[in-house]
């Protein structure tokens, strides 16, 4: 299919009345969400935007995320979607990175996002959902999204390394498209008459494939929590009919924590469950399944392969523990660090090849060509084994990435907000055990000769120029960090010690 928006449009006309949003009492059908984002790819036209032409998308998850990004989509522009917790000088990178010439972003922000834009010469439409109804409201609709190719970028989803400042994924129309029809047919068997749980951020791959294109694609209904909270999300549950939930692990865990508060029956609409993000402890998926009487089905992906790359299948062999068995139309292998295959049951990395694998990094091409190998096979930077029956499982990651709550955070990129204060000499930021997110961040630092500090002014420094789950809820000073024979920090090597709440 070329332009991604079409989905939308085909839905339109087979199943226009339905519901396709739900956000607590509002609702949208999809007509009416056809509609608003044919009016919206109007006003962007108007604006001056072109096809190819970046747009930011800084929003949570209400109805305007969904009108905007197929609006981008239809005028055949290309969407970079953003947390909308970003602050201003993260804002800026991703909008200067792509050379976005527009950004959508809340009001709550609105702060942050008019210095970004201003500084990086982009517009900047602050808007909810009710000031995009208004801004909408006379405008004509666009008679066609415009065409696009397969291989065309669809959206720029910015990813990092530990290496360097993040890099914006490139995942084309063709790449997303299959990929959502994958979740849609063989992955969660979703039709009309299911309710997709949309409490996973859209910005992020894994709510915008999973969640957003692929209700769209089968003409099912999301209802959206803008931000998670673990009752609000069994009433929605309950309430909505919820068939099909989908959450990383600590999104069980929270849920857990509260289910005395609820009857089983309120759970007893959901058809499956899907975990995926980082890996889920056996424990927990026990737990849940025994208490909620629900499924869970655990997947794997990463923002370079759209995301879905394996999964446990509905009706197949399950295996707790594992991230299933690639998917239709996608390769992996595990490989040493020559390149070779290694035997079943002994580890190394993770290779993917498939339609769901990145056309690139925007503008990076040496990034690229270290990532992608001329034959298609991604580097993922996860260990992992596959077992005798071809079932993969994480062993651990290869790079130095944390992932906290499901989300990532990249230690390069904290420790270079630390060196930006004057007391700061030496800085490693690592991750820590967690029993609810998984991972926590901590820093460890070294002092100017001379300088003090107190650990809670470095951890407020930090705070004020990152998102807010990215600062480190632990820092310790050293009188220096531990090095190699090149002067490189070994974070391996650093004493961890003895952590207190904060």
């Amino acid at each position: 299919m070329p332009n991604l928006a079409l989905n939308l449009v085909a839905t339109e006309r087979n199943h226009g009345a339905s519901i396709a949003l739900r956000c607590g009492v509002a609702e949208l059908t999809y007509t009416e969400l056809d509609e608003a984002s044919a009016r919206a790819a109007t006003y962007l036209e108007r604006a001056g935007i072109e096809p190819g032409d970046r747009v930011g998308v800084m929003l949570p998850n209400t109805m305007a995320f969904a009108i905007v990004y197929y609006g981008i989509l239809r005028a055949g522009a290309i969407a970079v979607p953003m947390n909308p917790l970003l602050k201003a000088r993260e804002v800026e990178f991703y909008l200067a990175n792509t050379g976005a010439t527009a950004l959508f972003a809340t009001p709550t922000f609105a702060e942050e996002a008019n210095a970004a834009a201003a500084a990086a010469g982009a517009m900047c439409w602050s808007i909810d959902d009710d000031g995009l109804t208004a801004l909408l409201a006379d405008l004509p609709a666009q008679v066609e999204p415009v065409a696009r190719l397969d291989s065309d970028t669809a959206v720029v989803l910015h990813t990092s390394g530990t290496t360097g400042k993040p890099k914006g994924a490139e995942l084309t129309h063709g790449g997303l498209h299959r990929n959502q029809d994958v979740c849609a047919r063989t992955l969660m068997e979703v039709g009309p008459n299911d309710v997709i749980m949309g409490c996973l951020p859209l910005f992020h791959v894994f709510g915008l494939t999973c969640g957003l294109n692929t209700a769209v694609a089968a003409g099912a209904t999301l209802t959206l929590i803008p931000r998670f909270d673990p009752r609000t999300a069994l009433e929605v549950i309950e309430h909505d009919h919820v068939t099909v939930f989908q959450g990383v692990p600590t999104m069980y865990s929270a849920m857990l924590s509260v289910a005395d508060q609820f009857p089983t029956a309120a759970t007893q609409s959901l058809r499956v469950c899907v975990s995926g993000g980082a890996s889920l402890p056996v424990a927990v998926l026990t737990e849940f399944e025994t208490t909620f009487d629900a499924t869970i089905l655990e997947g794997y992906g990463l923002s370079e392969t759209s995301p879905v790359a394996s999964f446990n299948r509905p009706g197949q062999r399950r295996k707790a523990g594992s991230i299933g068995t690639p998917v239709e139309g996608v390769e992996m292998r595990i490989v040493d660090s020559n390149g070779h295959d290694v035997p079943h049951g002994e580890t190394g990395e993770i290779m993917i090849r498939g339609h769901n694998v990145m056309k690139g990094y925007w503008n990076l091409p040496e990034a690229t060509a270290t990532a992608v190998s001329a034959d298609g096979w991604f580097a993922s930077g996860d260990i992992g084994r596959i077992d005798e029956d071809g079932y993969f499982f994480i062993v651990d990651r290869k790079k130095d990435l944390i992932i906290r709550g499901g989300f990532n955070v990249y230690p390069r990129e904290i420790e270079e907000v630390l060196y930006e204060h004057p007391a700061i000499a030496e800085a490693a930021v690592v991750g820590l055990p967690h029993d609810s997110l998984g991972e926590e961040i901590g820093a460890a630092v070294a002092l100017v000769a001379g300088a003090t500090v107190e650990p809670a002014e470095l951890r407020e420094f930090v705070k004020a120029r990152v998102a807010a789950y990215k600062y480190p809820r632990h820092i310790w000073i050293l009188d220096s960090l531990p090095k190699g024979p090149t002067g490189k920090i070994l974070r391996r090597d650093i004493t961890i010690p003895t952590i207190e709440s904060v």
